[in-house]
């Protein structure tokens, strides 16, 4: 199995674990700058950086190119097109504008997946900006799911390989909290009908769970710490995933 991690800009990277593909969040509000800088710094240490590149978080073309310009020059040969969870700063409002610029060229390209759907699009668009994003996509990232059978649904229809969206092992109430953020109701709703003891709620969710039931779909797993790098760091060492 192949493991990935998000990290921030601000990420202490002497803390990451021997993980080679490691992305790179551009949050609502964030300097590119920041996030393609750190990248070029995991390029210096031998990892695989991946930035994120968020359509409604990007000013202008020109900064675009800039951004890009910028990861490029410094080694960087990977990204994550996204279209981010904020309203427009600038005239891109969709990843596929992004991607049609044709800036990305010679770059493998990942693209989002929304398995349980999305708070910020509706579902008939959803599935048409997938199928416009497809034939310049490498790959692609889910959103992260507590389902299996929503995940295993979702990469049947695929013509593309899915690194599947897990998080560390967080308590259950961490879980639920960041569900209700990033509106998973799937996901949320899964939380609440599988754990209903107060003992199963303080307890940490075990990643293994989850894979143990969608690793024969795929061989990718793309970790969400939430802030929880040191216990995932640790979980990781004791599976033997690193």
């Amino acid at each position: 199995m192949n493991f990935s991690l998000e990290i921030s800009p601000k990420t202490d990277l002497d803390t990451l674990p021997a993980l080679k593909d490691v992305y790179i969040t551009m949050l609502p509000g964030g300097d590119f700058k920041d996030t393609a800088d750190q990248a070029i710094k995991l390029v210096e240490k031998g990892f695989n950086p991946i930035p994120h590149f968020p359509a409604r978080s990007i000013e202008s073309e020109t900064q675009l190119k800039e951004y890009v310009s910028r990861c490029k020059d410094g080694g960087v040969k990977q990204a994550l097109v996204i279209g981010g969870s904020r309203d427009p700063i600038g005239k891109f409002d969709s990843s596929i504008q992004l991607l049609e610029t044709g800036y990305f060229e010679q770059m493998k390209i990942g693209i989002a997946g929304h398995p349980e759907g999305s708070p910020d699009i509706s579902d008939s668009n959803l599935e048409k900006a997938m199928n416009d994003k497809k034939p310049y996509a490498d790959y692609i990232v889910t959103q992260w799911l507590l389902n299996p059978q929503l995940i295993i649904d979702f990469i049947s229809k695929q013509s593309v390989p899915v690194h599947v969206g897990i998080t560390g092992p967080l308590k259950i109430t961490s879980l639920i909290k960041f569900a209700n953020i990033v509106g998973a109701k799937n996901s949320l709703n899964f939380l609440k009908s599988n754990f209903t003891k107060a003992l199963d709620l303080m307890k940490p969710r075990d990643p293994n769970d989850l894979i143990g039931k969608v690793k024969s779909h795929t061989d990718f797993f793309h970790i969400y710490t939430f802030g929880g790098l040191k216990e995932t760091n640790k979980w990781l060492m004791e599976n033997k995933y690193v």
